[in-house]
């Protein structure tokens, strides 16, 4: 990609998501503030303004077939889009918009789109969670990896919903433009921290209800803090006072789940987040509460779906065809 300036153009469609458009965008304007060399462009099939999901209207500086030469192409997601058949016009615009792009780019939906033009037959790729098997089953030539916040199969990157389009425009800008710009960029926008492509789309704490049982939510943030602890009942019975019942009885009210198996959450996307950092197995199984490489193998493979080396295949970016575009 070159060094000069890129065009990233958003085609956008009615009863489009507007976060999904607005929090890249934003992520790369105020790239521009530390050096980055952005012009993002509104694109929509025929060129007319449409109206988001939220009911504000989004408007176009031009057509798809007007659009000429994009550097990168953003498909953001709508809600309802995928329950009912792609207008032909919007397809086309696809095609048009990605025929000669060095980069495509999907959050949350439209990474359907995408695979509808069969752009992902044979790439790893990802959509929202609560779309992962509709995802999979109409379009079984794609390699779904159900549960990151988003994935990069060179030249494609596919993002989770709504705002891990934040995620994948801080990942582009580190990727055009370096860690440093990326890491402004965040602390400008007051994002809590740039999350990595393989964190979960729904991470154990946002899953769970907020306990106002204050003596439970300071377990919960210390399981959270040190997942490699000893957290067996009775342990945690201690930890806080409680008899085992007791513990047992107000962790199913506040967690809808067991003590047992929220650790084991835990353990699993904290195992996940070091395997992706590039820790070994057998360490990350000894700093998030496994043991041993061979227990976090098994339990990684029952709960995710795949062996732990499986996942980081999945969510390596891979570079193998030079940035082309099959034909």
């Amino acid at each position: 990609m070159s060094e000069l300036g890129r065009t990233i153009g958003f085609l956008v469609h009615d009863n489009v998501t507007m976060m999904d458009v607005a929090g890249p965008a934003d992520v790369f304007h105020h790239a521009n503030v530390f050096g980055a060399d952005y012009k993002t462009v509104m694109v929509s099939a025929d060129g007319q303004a449409k109206r988001a999901a939220n009911g504000h209207f989004l408007m176009v500086e031009t057509t798809a077939a007007g659009a000429g030469a994009l550097d990168t192409v953003l498909v953001p997601g709508a809600y309802g889009m995928v329950a009912k058949p792609f207008e032909q016009e919007l397809v086309d615009a696809v095609a048009q918009l990605t025929n000669d792009a060095k980069r495509i780019a999907s959050v949350c939906t439209g990474a359907f789109l995408l695979a509808h033009a069969g752009l992902l037959n044979y790439r790893n790729a990802t959509t929202h969670w609560t779309q992962v098997e509709r995802f999979r089953k109409s379009f079984p030539l794609v390699n779904v990896v159900p549960d990151a916040l988003f994935v990069q199969d060179d030249p494609i990157i596919t993002s989770a919903g709504i705002s891990s389009g934040v995620d994948l425009a801080l990942f582009m800008v580190e990727d055009d433009y370096g860690p440093e710009v990326a890491r402004a960029v965040v602390r400008q926008m007051v994002i809590f921290n740039q999350r990595p492509g393989g964190q979960s789309q729904r991470s154990v704490a946002v899953s769970t209800s907020t306990s106002r049982d204050h003596v439970l939510r300071e377990l919960l943030d210390r399981i959270t803090a040190e997942p490699a602890a000893d957290y067996s009942i009775d342990a945690m019975a201690a930890m806080t006072n409680l008899s085992a019942s007791s513990l047992t009885r107000r962790f199913q009210e506040a967690t809808r789940t067991s003590p047992a198996r929220y650790v084991e959450k835990v353990r699993i996307e904290a195992a996940q987040a070091m395997l992706q950092r590039g820790a070994t197995v057998a360490t990350t199984a000894a700093a998030t509460g496994f043991g041993s490489a061979e227990t976090l193998r098994r339990v990684f493979t029952q709960k995710i779906g795949m062996s732990p080396s499986l996942y980081l295949e999945r969510l390596t970016p891979r570079h193998g065809d030079g940035g082309h575009l099959p034909a």
